[in-house]
Parts: structure tokens; sequence; C-alpha cells
């Protein structure tokens, strides 16, 4: 059974740091490129992050700069350290699977207030 679990959302205030947290099982997660996206209230889901399998990144013009993916593959799980946070940073973040797309999990929210 494929899942992904969120965690790490919360409210912070413009300029701070969160760190999200994605644990995923059912998939052989260490030869899987996985993805953040995120999707803000009226718009449409994006992409903000991924890592390959081998570890390569690629950032939204948006957050490059200010938030860093990473993975740990003993733990089967993917993280997004986002510094310097703005308002428009502001929605639910989920994590994706590349070979897995259709799976979803609840998301955390994030909120960054001005």
């Amino acid at each position: 059974q494929v899942q992904m679990v969120e965690s790490g959302g919360g409210l912070v205030q413009a300029g701070g740091s969160l760190r999200l947290s994605c644990a995923a099982s059912g998939i052989a997660f260490s030869l899987n490129g996985m993805g953040w996206y995120r999707q803000a209230p009226g718009k449409q889901r994006e992409l903000v992050a991924s890592i390959t399998s081998a570890g390569r990144t690629n950032y939204a013009d948006s957050v490059k700069g200010r938030f860093t993916i990473s993975r740990d593959n003993a733990k089967n799980t993917v993280y997004l350290q986002m510094n310097s946070l703005k308002p428009e940073d502001t929605a639910v973040y989920y994590c994706n699977a590349a070979n897995y797309a259709r799976f979803w999990g609840q998301g955390t929210q994030v909120t960054v207030s001005s």
C-alpha cells in the first residue's frame, strides 16, 4: 500500500524557517525521484522542489536560494528545509514519488504571517 505522510508545517512569521518531512511507504524509495508540491487557496498545485534517485535537485524560481530538498533513503523520508519564508509561501505542501504520481498524502499546512 503506497502512502505518503507529510509533517512539519505550522504558523511562522515572515523570515522564519520550517522543516517539512515526508515519510513514504509501499514504494522502492531509493529508486524514485521525489518532489515537494504546494497548493495555495484558489491556485493550482505547483512543483516546488524535486530530487532524483541520484540526489540531483531542482527548484522553482520562486524558492531558489531559500528552500533545500534532501532525502534519507535509510528512513524512506524526503525533507524540505524552508528558510526566509514569505507570506506567498503560504499553502498546503505535499510530497509525491515520480513513479507513483497518483498517490498523494494529506499534506501539511504552512502559513506565513507578515
